[in-house]
């Protein structure tokens, strides 16, 4: 990844942050920001202590109510319950070595919500580095490659235990590949980043996975794959599960009729259901073991669910103290999104993440509520978008909002300098949906494409289209004499005044606007039942030849896409038939996953990037914003600055494991 641009750009933010807020609740500068190496903003103590070695350290630490376990021979001793010492990953620890205890409580909207939980606390077979432009092992240890990338051997950490105190080894590895990802127990298909495609015949071909002992194994493809590792740890960051559990209850080992009885007992209507969140959202559980820092303890549907700390975690500090730090990682129950801000303002939140809209009362009230704000940078196209579906079931709607002038109009139609000021606080540039020079994928002039603001533009071009005739109230109207609507769906009240501004300005050019807003469950059912005619969810994408599927429709995931990726997905069987330029990002993709080298997967990116720019399917109406990282004050080693995305797992990205409370 390119990395000027985006200290460019943020540079400017921060100026136009520090311009607005420099008074006495708090401000923001570029200092720990931008303009200086890494090495001149950490202190050099913490350089040194990160460049320890796991053999240089003497001794080892643990949290004291787990020494008191050890007295009292409830638990081994920590040097027992680490991984074989050669082994033990060390963690760099962001500003200085922590103390134990405290508990990191942030908020959530219920189970529903599993990633405000699942993402913080993950733990990868390889993970992005710090710059996020390339992978480090995690629970791995390491890799090698052959030379024309088909062939890779993972090795795993000698020793290394489930949270249960159970042996983590190559079998883990093995039984998820083969019991669970290839027979979609769990309901996800095997991921992209196992396949490779013949460049003569364009078939598919799966990976194999096999063992090589009880701490190495091997992926050999039948065709290159140099950016497999940097896929696999966006797409299937976790290639392992224990065996030893799942065993207890997948169909296959205890069969049908226990399964099904097995489901009633945890509480569901059926084994599918049971599989989906055992196999996937696994961490929810508290009967099922796991690698993270913190292991779930009670029912996620509690008003807090409460995580705590796993004493087999395999990860020390520079001095060989056993993290994590914390204690309990809590999530705290809110009903609407407002109610986070509120939780932070009162001190009963922590730690937190929140979209630029809650930056001014966050940091008008930063001095009194003793906490501070971080700006991280994202990689979205746009902070503000509208996501037409291209395969909405409304036939009349589909025929226009697969045509381009259609799309064309509605973006003329809005006041892209109201937008920024209103929806989000002046910070963004009133720009088109558009990776942002800097990264991955930028092309020029695309920032500004379609983006003035020229009502009678867009009213010319939807009566070329043909759609001329209104009704009484001004709408227009289709050939059958319906009203040419759109319906918004919208799982996010913080989106409300920026829909209000975009519903007045279709409305202006004579399309109907009704706003749905509905919770996070509903809207993920509908969208996935291909019943989200449009909706505003912001892309983030780091690299398409990484994380494709929000620009390339490989499943159902993104709501532009609709029913394309199922279509994908289902090998043909399902969904609807991409053609056109749609079909090309297919044909584009294709030739990504065939290509033999990084070099030339990024050519074949770079039209993808095109298409889009040609098409704007995701229409944009302001810039990229930064997210904000809310920490109490006496929460440390939180970093000033990562990037915030998914392919990094947002707050994942600063590894809370080494966070830590002062007294």
């Amino acid at each position: 990844m390119r990395k000027t641009g985006l200290v460019g750009m943020f540079l400017l933010l921060s100026l136009f942050l520090t311009a607005c807020f420099n008074n006495s609740t708090g401000e923001v500068t570029s200092e720990n920001n931008v303009g200086n190496s890494a090495e001149e903003n950490i202190d050099s103590n913490i350089l040194e202590l990160n460049s320890i070695t796991v053999e240089e350290i003497q001794d080892f630490a643990e949290a004291p109510e787990l020494s008191e376990l050890v007295e009292s021979g409830e638990l081994p001793k920590v040097e027992e319950r680490l991984p074989k010492k050669g082994d033990i990953m060390i963690e760099p620890i962001e500003e200085s070595i922590g103390q134990y205890g405290g508990d990191l409580i942030t908020s959530w909207e219920g189970a529903d919500s599993k990633w405000t939980v699942g993402k913080p606390t993950e733990e990868a077979l390889f993970r992005f580095n710090e710059e996020g432009d390339d992978i480090e092992p995690n629970v791995a240890k390491g890799y090698d490659v052959n030379d024309d990338a088909t062939e890779y051997t993972i090795y795993l950490r000698e020793g290394m235990k489930w949270s249960d105190g159970e042996p983590f080894t190559t079998d883990d590895v093995i039984f998820y590949w083969e019991h669970m990802l290839k027979k979609e127990t769990f309901g996800k298909s095997v991921y992209d980043a196992y396949y490779t495609v013949d460049p003569e015949s364009g078939e598919r071909h799966i990976a194999e996975v096999t063992k090589e002992d009880d701490y190495t194994f091997k992926v050999t493809h039948s065709f290159p794959s140099p950016n497999f590792l940097k896929r696999l740890a966006i797409d299937n960051k976790w290639f392992f599960a224990p065996e030893h559990f799942h065993k207890t209850i997948l169909p296959e080992f205890v069969g049908e009729e226990e399964a099904e009885t097995i489901a009633k007992n945890w509480g569901y209507s059926d084994v599918k259901s049971l599989l989906s969140e055992t196999g996937y959202y696994y961490w929810m559980n508290e009967e099922i073991p796991t690698l993270r820092p913190w292991v779930a303890s009670n029912d996620p549907h509690s008003e807090e669910f409460i995580m705590k700390r796993n004493p087999y975690y395999w990860k020390i500090d520079p001095e060989g103290k056993q993290l994590p730090y914390v204690d309990n990682f809590i999530a705290s129950k809110i009903q609407d999104p407002s109610q986070a801000v509120l939780g932070v303002l009162g001190g009963d939140i922590n730690i937190g993440t929140f979209e630029i809209g809650n930056f001014t009362v966050l940091k008008e009230n930063e001095q009194q509520g003793d906490y501070r704000v971080l700006t991280w940078p994202t990689v979205g196209l746009s902070s503000t978008t509208i996501q037409l579906n291209q395969t909405t079931q409304d036939d009349n709607l589909r025929e226009l909002v697969q045509d381009i002038k259609f799309r064309e109009a509605l973006s003329f139609a809005v006041d892209r300098g109201q937008i920024s000021e209103i929806a989000t606080n002046g910070i963004a540039e009133p720009n088109q949906a558009a990776v942002p020079e800097g990264v991955v994928g930028y092309q020029e002039g695309w920032e500004q494409q379609w983006a003035e603001y020229d009502t009678e533009k867009a009213e010319q071009l939807l009566d070329e289209i043909g759609i001329t005739e209104r009704n009484n109230n001004g709408f227009r109207l289709y050939d059958d004499g319906s009203v040419v609507t759109i319906t918004i769906m919208e799982p996010n009240q913080d989106n409300s005044e920026f829909l209000e501004l975009i519903k007045d300005a279709y409305e202006n050019i004579g399309i109907k606007v009704n706003l749905n807003y509905v919770d996070e469950g509903t809207f993920q059912d509908r969208k996935y039942s291909n019943q989200v005619d449009a909706t505003t969810e912001n892309p983030m994408v780091v690299n398409v030849a990484l994380r494709p599927e929000v620009l390339i429709p490989l499943r159902v995931l993104v709501p532009w896409q609709g029913d394309y990726g199922l279509y994908r997905e289902s090998d043909g069987e399902k969904g609807t038939k991409p053609e056109g330029d749609v079909a090309k990002l297919l044909e584009y993709w294709d030739n990504i996953i065939a290509s033999t080298s990084e070099e030339e997967a990024s050519e074949w990116a770079d039209e993808i990037y095109k298409l889009h720019m040609k098409n704007q399917w995701i229409l944009g109406y302001s810039g990229p914003t930064p997210h904000l990282i809310v920490a109490t004050n006496k929460l440390h080693n939180v970093p000033e600055q990562r990037m915030f995305a998914d392919e990094f797992r947002d707050l994942g990205h600063g590894h809370p494991a080494q966070f830590y409370f002062s007294e």
